[in-house]
């Protein structure tokens, strides 16, 4: 048995039912589950480590819900930098069907490394562009030599521009080559037990690059195993326009003709989710990615993030890919989610509190999750520490506020599942100077 100790935090955020903050706060932990939450005085003595985590604000891992790893390697490339979601897709599509199994390996691994020392212990990743021998395995096990809990989303493409979808023929799959494909993932790779490390996610792409037979197969694949669903839904006007144009209705109302409504469904996106397709949500228990930098980054619009949590929905926090938001710092990503909300809605529209809730309960939620999100006994030894005694927060009265009203910081200390990823603000199992040496060479291949 390992035990862990963290002590002498600024302020520890629980986010439990009664959404406790302990100043001197610390948790204790034996084999990777919390024991014990409180003041410093209520905590063991020793432990096999302990983490002095004093001058930081303590928080529940944060979970990061949409992503797409591959895209690190496509950055700021100048034919999609000022186009909308389907001028911007149409210009990178064919620099992505040079991918290759290495390319995947590394870029997944240096999105993981942005994600963790930003705060992100869980992550959900939508693959779905598999040419030249790439599989959903090649993220699996750059996934592992990182060590954030990770939901592999096996995405795929099925509808080519031959047959009006939007991606080039070249880079769909059939789709009996994609369900068959999808269920060997889950028989192999799914955990379904508490504290799992790894979970399988049936996740076809969107509503203009797949059928609906392949929705409708998709979704009774994963009620038959037991997995969750995920795609993109109501991203911008044109993502509207093409679902009324071909399916004679809104996006809300397509998914639920399919099957796509549910607690075992999330949505990223739904910027323009109408009143009856949030009301719908709410009803169902479907969950969605709210994804602020990806959206602004592609003029999409502002999803009505204050009205879906009126309603009930339940809704997450993500970067989207870095090559429609260009960063993955997930801190970063809640301050852009607190300030556009209060853009589009007013000032008093969303609090930091709230907004760091949606990053972990949220985000928790949505993946199903009711081990993770939350430091008390019996949840997972998943927790971070932010530095909020550095210049950035000079002068700020309230700390847990400062993570996001002031300049969001890198982290200080991450542990998931009781095991320290980052010490002192360095990763502990990543040599990152020969990540993003071998990065940068597969990103110039990859468009040269």
């Amino acid at each position: 048995m390992t035990t862990l100790l963290l002590r002498h935090a600024q302020v520890l955020v629980t986010m439990d039912e009664l959404r406790r903050e302990i100043a001197g706060g610390g948790m204790y932990a034996r084999d990777g589950v919390i024991e014990v939450v409180g003041t410093d005085e209520a905590l063991p003595a020793t432990a096999d480590t302990v983490i002095d985590a004093s001058g930081q604000v303590v928080l529940p891992g944060l979970v990061n819900t949409h992503h797409h790893f591959y895209q690190t390697l496509t950055r700021t490339l100048p034919a999609a930098q000022d186009a909308s979601l389907f001028g911007w897709l149409q210009a990178l599509y064919p620099v992505w069907a040079r991918l290759t199994p290495e390319m995947l390996h590394v870029s997944t691994q240096v999105a993981l490394a942005e994600l963790m020392m930003s705060g992100c212990t869980t992550v959900a990743d939508h693959h779905y562009i598999y040419p030249n021998g790439c599989r959903l395995d090649d993220c699996i096990d750059a996934a592992r030599t990182v060590g954030l809990r990770f939901h592999a989303s096996r995405g795929a493409m099925s509808v080519g521009q031959s047959a009006g979808g939007l991606p080039p023929d070249e880079v769909v799959e059939r789709e009996e080559a994609i369900l068959a494909d999808t269920e060997r993932l889950i028989l192999r790779h799914h955990d379904a037990a508490r504290y799992a490390m790894q979970r399988i996610v049936v996740a076809p792409c969107s509503p203009f690059s797949v059928s609906t037979g392949l929705m409708r197969d998709a979704a009774a694949l994963a009620r038959r195993h037991g997995v969750h669903l995920h795609t993109h839904l109501a991203e911008n006007d044109s993502d509207i326009a093409y679902t009324r144009e071909r399916f004679d209705c809104t996006p809300a109302e397509y998914a639920e003709q399919l099957g796509w409504l549910g607690p075992d469904v999330w949505h990223a996106h739904c910027v323009k989710l109408d009143a009856a397709g949030i009301a719908a949500f709410a009803r169902s228990g479907t969950g969605v990615s709210h994804c602020p930098g990806s959206n602004m980054r592609l003029g999409s619009g502002i999803a009505p993030v204050r009205a879906m949590r009126d309603a009930g929905v339940p809704v997450s926090l993500a970067v989207d890919g870095s090559a429609s938001n260009d960063s993955g710092h997930l801190l970063a990503e809640a301050r852009l989610a607190l300030l556009l909300q209060r853009v589009g809605f007013g000032a008093g529209a969303i609090g930091a509190r709230e907004v760091l809730e949606i990053a972990t309960r949220g985000g928790a939620r949505v993946l199903g999750r009711d081990d993770i999100g939350v430091l008390a006994p019996g949840m997972a030894a998943d927790v971070v520490g932010f530095p909020v005694d550095g210049l950035a927060q000079a002068g700020a009265h309230d700390p847990v506020a400062a993570l996001l009203f002031c300049e969001p910081p890198a982290v200080r200390t991450s542990v998931v599942g009781g095991r320290v990823r980052v010490r002192d603000g360095e990763p502990q199992t990543l040599d990152l100077p020969r990540l993003l040496e071998r990065h940068r060479r597969q990103a110039a291949t990859l468009v040269a």
